[in-house]
């Protein structure tokens, strides 16, 4: 039997590369884009380490249209999953043109590309973040899409819109993903978060500051109306994550989507807010983590949290790891940089 060739874009990245694992193990073949912007390309050792398998590796900047174009042409491909993006929230308020043409540009290429080439099955990381504030927790998928609070968040929603306007005129068949708080990393420690420079994300400076890298964590806000102040948010183990797309994709494949363009909350259901997380890491590794509390950060929501009812239903999949595994995890991982 044949075996599918996915191109996996940003696939050296956090998400990107547990991704590549699932899909191996998995026994799809793999072909990962990166330009390497925010990542090293020694991530391709620690997928070999566990899969045994080592993926093929383009290095090439999605911005590069006529790349874009020549590699379509050189690979014949029969699903994308699309990671490559920036995606941090604060920086994005300070830089929203980077954001725009790193994340909007740079798929209308990828879809161009796609159309010529007759590529049809598309896997995409969106977000939370396209529900805002929402009006009711747990948030479905039914929930409205809300006015941006960051170009980042922006660039999602935009996002979304031009795949599924592509997909009302081609045979383009699309699924959004829309994540809430990936965290962790594979229990091997061979493959995890690595932001270079300084983190973005909660976990990393966690795990950071706890390894004395960093000298103390700030905590942004403590004021918000949750039962200890501090924002909640659905954290999700990254290996989890990783699987939902291996469901999303194999639903494309098999002709088993419901409509050219669908859409799926992937969380754990639960919110646990940025104390109870410190408190949790503290607990499943024996460490303690230096923090203050800072002010509130522009761009940041109260509380979000996943109904995952229909990716449950309709793609059969189920998070199963908890929050000690992901902080247990994380720790191990960043014990080993």
């Amino acid at each position: 039997m044949k075996k599918n060739k996915i191109l996996v874009t940003g696939g050296l990245g956090f998400i990107g590369s547990h991704t590549v694992v699932e899909l191996l193990k998995e026994g799809y073949e793999v072909v990962i884009i990166d330009d390497l912007s925010n990542t090293r390309v020694e991530v391709l050792d620690g997928i070999k380490a566990i899969s045994g398998v080592s993926p093929e590796f383009v290095k090439l900047d999605l911005k590069e249209k006529e790349k874009v174009q020549s590699f379509f042409k050189d690979y014949k491909i029969d699903g994308v999953i699309h990671f490559a993006a920036s995606k941090a929230v604060g920086e994005s308020v300070e830089e929203p043109l980077k954001y725009y043409e790193n994340n909007i540009a740079t798929l209308v290429y990828l879809l161009q590309s796609m159309s010529e080439n007759k590529v049809l099955n598309f896997i995409f990381s969106s977000s939370c973040t396209v529900y805002g504030q929402a009006d009711e927790l747990p948030i479905t998928e039914k929930a409205p899409v809300k006015k941006a609070e960051s170009p980042y968040g922006n660039t999602k929603q935009i996002g979304e819109e031009i795949i599924e306007d592509t997909t009302k005129v081609t045979d383009l068949k699309a699924i959004a993903l829309r994540y809430f708080n990936p965290i962790g990393a594979h229990e091997s420690a061979h493959i995890g978060e690595l932001p270079l420079g300084v983190p973005q994300n909660l976990i990393p400076f966690v795990t950071q500051t706890a390894a004395g890298i960093r000298k103390e964590l700030a905590v942004f806000g403590d004021d918000y109306p949750t039962p200890d102040g501090t924002a909640i948010r659905d954290y999700i183990h990254v290996v989890d994550l990783a699987q939902a797309h291996i469901c999303a994709l194999q639903r494309l494949l098999e002709g088993k989507n419901k409509s050219q363009m669908e859409f799926f909350n992937v969380g754990t259901g639960k919110g646990s807010s940025v104390l109870e997380v410190i408190k949790a890491f503290e607990e499943a590794n024996g460490t303690k983590v230096n923090y203050r509390i800072a002010g509130r950060r522009e761009g940041d929501i109260t509380a979000a949290y996943a109904d995952t009812e229909l990716a449950n239903k309709e793609l059969g999949w189920h998070a199963k790891l908890g929050l000690k595994e992901a902080l247990s995890s994380a720790w191990k991982w960043q014990l080993k940089q």
